[in-house]
Formats: structure tokens, C-alpha cells, sequence
């Protein structure tokens, strides 16, 4: 690689990768899920050291990309938040607010997108089958299993299509 040709990519999941989603996991525990809730607590999560530490070291070789099944509407917040951490800059890639289709298959999609004309250094999602899906394709990845398992959001993430 030559100093003009840009940089690879490293991608990164947020929810349950970088952030902390435990503390409004209990509003998708309640029938009916309050959506709105668990969005609007999306400010309040802490980071996950394991995550961050990842990204950074990352970012050293790598222009981040984030890829958040998170909907648009919170793409405000999102940013937001991302700098007051002090993470690095990155595109950001959000769900649309009315795409209820697999995590799998949307993130699948972004990461394609690029795939023909930037090198993907690695993937970094705690979806098991958003990374088993992204294996077959041939990207590289890292399971994020640093957070404690959560059906509730692996129900959203899959079944759902929310986040």
C-alpha cells in the first residue's frame, strides 16, 4: 500500500460491542417493547473497555467505519455520543427507520458496498450470525463476546430487525 492509496477499513458494531446496552435491555423485556425508550437510553451507555481498546488499536492502521442496526433517528445521539467518548471519526452506517430486515442482511449489504474498492481489515459485531454470515462472504472477523449474552437483543437484532 502507498501513502495515497486510502487506507482499509475496520468496522465496528456499537451496541453490545462498544456500548454498554444492559442498563435498557429491560424495556425489550416488556409486552409490548418500548422501542422508543430503549433508543432514547442509547446516550446513557458506557463503554465497553474491551470494545474501545479494540477500536483503537484498530484505528492506528485503519479508517473506522460504524454499523449500527440502530435507526436513523437516533443518528444525532449516536454521534453525539461517539465524541464524547473520544472515539475516533468514522462513517457511520445506520438502519433505516422503517428497515426491519435481519441485522445479517443489512449489515451484510454496507459491507459489500465497499468490498470492491476498499480492502475490510476486519469486522468487529457481536452478532453471531451477522459474523457467521460475513465469514462466508469472506470478510474477516472478531466476535465481540466481551458483554454478557442477551436474548432479548439478539431477538432484536435478528427476529426484529430493531437494532
Amino acid at each position: 500500500m502507498t501513502d495515497s492509496s486510502p487506507r482499509p477499513l475496520a468496522v465496528f458494531d456499537l451496541d453490545h460491542t462498544l456500548a454498554d446496552t444492559a442498563h435498557r435491555q429491560r424495556f425489550l423485556e416488556r409486552r409490548p417493547k418500548d422501542w422508543d425508550a430503549f433508543f432514547a437510553a442509547a446516550p446513557q451507555d458506557p463503554p465497553l473497555a474491551r470494545g474501545v481498546a479494540l477500536l483503537h488499536r484498530w484505528a492506528r492502521e485503519c479508517e473506522i467505519v460504524y454499523l449500527t442496526g440502530r435507526p436513523e433517528r437516533c443518528r444525532r445521539a449516536t454521534l453525539d455520543r461517539l465524541a464524547a467518548h473520544g472515539l475516533p471519526e468514522g462513517r457511520v452506517h445506520m438502519r433505516r427507520d422503517d428497515d426491519r430486515r435481519p441485522a445479517r442482511r443489512t449489515k451484510l449489504e454496507v459491507l459489500r458496498r465497499p468490498a470492491g474498492r476498499r480492502e475490510i481489515r476486519v469486522l468487529v459485531d457481536d452478532g453471531e450470525l451477522v459474523c457467521a454470515d460475513a465469514e462466508r462472504a469472506g470478510f474477516p472477523v472478531v466476535r465481540a463476546r466481551w458483554a454478557a449474552p442477551s436474548a432479548s437483543l439478539r431477538a432484536a437484532q435478528e427476529k426484529e430487525g430493531r437494532t
